[in-house]
């Protein structure tokens, strides 16, 4: 019989993975996430030329991005469970196979309907990072899961930022999408092979079954709701179709809700989800999911906007975008690297606190000041640093409350709500740039724009008050 493992048998597994072992582990684990990480961005700096080359809408063309942060919405749950229950490299093995699949349908796709498939399947690689998070609480010495799990944390910015400059030096040579699925089908190949070699998994197994009708839900309310609100400028916000959407969108919730509470063994335990210790951490990876993705797909549409046609803008290429999220990545390394310090310090809700007010301040600057190609480069360089230490901080306080043969769902929890918030935001900041555009164009505004940093800096600060709010609940919390 299979059962939570005690301290000492907690302890004794850490000790036997020993430092080489771990460290070979954590490097495949953080090349791993470097790759999942780059798929999730890869694509954004083409969705303007995606949009021409298909003749469709703003709002179609997101769902290039939106539909890989759904899949991974629904699929990271799932997949944390299947890890406590099977084992966590299994599941990172079949979800890097899966990234190489739909990487290589993206690199042969000739419409938008076959990119969304491929894109579908890359997104279920997102339950990459809460699988590594789980695998490292499972098997490090407890003095270095902290800054371990900082690290791992770090590859969703950095890998980010990354896929939007190896886009860009792809489309400054072709303006075909199909070299940079081909890129990404490698990377993930190599991921593959690098986890099967290296990575160790001596995490206790809990055993069950899953629970496919929660999925299901899950995935029903959850594209009801994204589609209502990406597709509410078009077909208007108080049309029957947008209503039935919302209406649809709580229902399912509702039945999802009452399923997961009888369900034996649930795809999502609700006392993760929205327990005492649970709820600020999974309330604020929402928000700054939301923060996070938002700069992507912003940043990306407002680099590239002609200042001499539209009069915003920096008038920059492909590559100018990810050139100017470069600060970010420098910043985020250091910072996640230092968050381990801080937290021991501090703690991990105050940290997260930290990291959050740096995230809010950065969108701040842009909607105060974003004509001149410094204040890019100073956004980028702030909000690195405010992720950089949030991520690292929200990995932690994910998991530190739970015992170890859940930590893989724990932590999967805190992605869900990370991967939604993201979700939102694309379908949000779509809607708002379709819904105020210039005369006669289908262009946003500035104002639009503006509008959407202001937005954006409020969730990163509303992040930062619901972490102090936990700080002061539980104000002798430590990471382990």
């Amino acid at each position: 019989m299979t059962g939570a493992p005690t301290a000492a048998a907690a302890t004794t597994r850490r000790q036997a993975a020993g430092p080489p072992r771990t460290g070979l582990t954590l490097f495949a684990l953080a090349i791993a996430g470097m790759v999942v990480s780059v798929q999730q961005t890869l694509v954004i700096p083409l969705l303007p030329e995606l949009m021409t080359r298909f003749h469709v809408s703003v709002t179609a063309v997101t769902w290039v991005f939106t539909a890989s942060l759904l899949a991974g919405a629904v699929a990271t749950p799932l997949l944390s469970r299947f890890g406590d229950m099977y084992g966590k490299k299994k599941m990172i093995l079949l979800v890097l196979v899966l990234l190489l699949i739909g990487s290589v349908i993206c690199a042969v796709s000739g419409s938008l309907g076959v990119l969304i498939v491929g894109r579908t399947l890359q997104g279920v690689s997102s339950a990459m990072i809460p699988l590594a998070i789980g695998m490292i609480r499972d098997t490090f010495p407890r003095e270095r899961i902290t800054t371990a799990i900082g690290i791992v944390s770090a590859t969703m910015g950095v890998g980010g930022s990354a896929g939007m400059i190896v886009t860009g030096l792809i489309a400054d040579r072709t303006t075909s999408h199909h070299p940079v699925f081909w890129i990404t089908a490698a990377l993930a190949a190599a991921g593959l092979v690098l986890v099967a070699v290296t990575a160790h998994d001596t995490g206790a197994r809990a055993g069950g079954r899953p629970d496919l009708a929660g999925a299901l839900l899950l995935a029903g309310w959850l594209v009801c709701l994204l589609l209502a609100i990406s597709e509410g400028n078009d077909w208007g916000w108080t049309s029957g179709g947008v209503i039935a959407l919302f209406a649809a969108a709580v229902l399912l919730c509702g039945l999802w809700v009452v399923i997961e509470q009888r369900v034996r063994e649930p795809l999502v335990r609700l006392s993760l989800l929205v327990g005492p210790k649970s709820l600020s951490a999974n309330l604020s990876s929402t928000l700054l999911g939301f923060a996070m993705f938002a700069a992507f797909t912003l940043i990306s549409g407002f680099v590239q906007s002609p200042s001499d046609k539209v009069g915003y803008g920096l008038g920059g290429s492909v590559l100018d975008v990810g050139l100017y999220m470069l600060p970010s990545t420098v910043t985020m390394l250091v910072a996640s690297a230092m968050s381990g310090n801080i937290a021991r310090r501090i703690g991990p809700a105050y940290t997260l606190a930290v990291g959050s007010v740096f995230a809010g301040l950065s969108y701040t600057w842009l909607a105060v000041s974003n004509s001149h190609g410094y204040d890019m480069l100073a956004f980028s360089a702030i909000q690195g640093i405010g992720f950089g230490v949030a991520y690292a901080a929200l990995g932690t306080l994910a998991v530190q409350h739970v015992p170890m043969d859940q930590s893989g769902i724990a932590s999967g929890i805190n992605s869900l709500v990370r991967t939604t918030g993201g979700s939102v935001a694309g379908a949000v900041t779509a809607s708002i740039l379709a819904g105020k555009v210039i005369a006669g164009t289908q262009v946003p505004t500035l104002g639009a724009y503006e509008l959407c940093f202001w937005i954006v800096a409020a969730g990163a600060v509303l992040a930062a008050a619901v972490a102090v709010v936990h700080g002061v609940r539980h104000p002798h919390e430590r990471p382990e």
